[in-house]
């Protein structure tokens, strides 16, 4: 069995609006998934701290299955700050045979947001899909394995 420590990302923030915004990250062992959930007015800084701590962290398995749940998040940049974001996945995947990620929203603007971001993203190495409900994305999620991966 492989010990994996825990995510060092758990942040909560004010930002200047006075709204206080969490995201934390942790392995989940049982299902073998990277659980991360952010709340509140997120910025692309803040995203990119949690995507560069997903890259430095060694101890994941190579074949990343990323969760992320932003039902309560509020993205705090523009659609023109996507391509930073963009460039950011293309170097955390460079670090990983490939990962698998499914992110769960609820409001339009980010649903939006997120599918740009697909489009931004689309290579060999990685799958990201958008999801509404924890079921379906925890369903879409496990579907996917290293082998049948390899294939696509």
């Amino acid at each position: 069995m492989i010990s994996i420590p825990q995510h060092p990302l758990t942040k909560i923030v004010n930002s200047q609006n006075k709204k206080t915004n969490m995201f934390f990250t942790k392995y989940n062992h049982r299902t073998a998934i990277l659980e991360s959930k952010f709340e509140g007015y997120l910025t692309v800084e803040e995203l990119i701290e949690s995507s560069l701590a997903i890259k430095e962290n060694e101890s994941y398995p190579r074949f990343l299955k990323i969760l992320i749940d932003s039902k309560k998040a509020i993205a705090n940049f523009s659609s023109n700050e996507l391509s930073i974001l963009a460039e950011e996945h293309f170097k955390v995947i460079e670090k990983y045979e490939y990962i698998v990620i499914a992110i769960i929203l609820d409001t339009p603007k980010e649903t939006a947001f997120a599918m740009l971001f697909q489009n931004l993203i689309k290579n060999s190495r990685s799958k990201f899909q958008i999801f509404s409900t924890k079921a379906a994305a925890t369903n879409w999620i496990n579907n996917y394995t290293k082998s049948n991966c390899q294939h696509l």
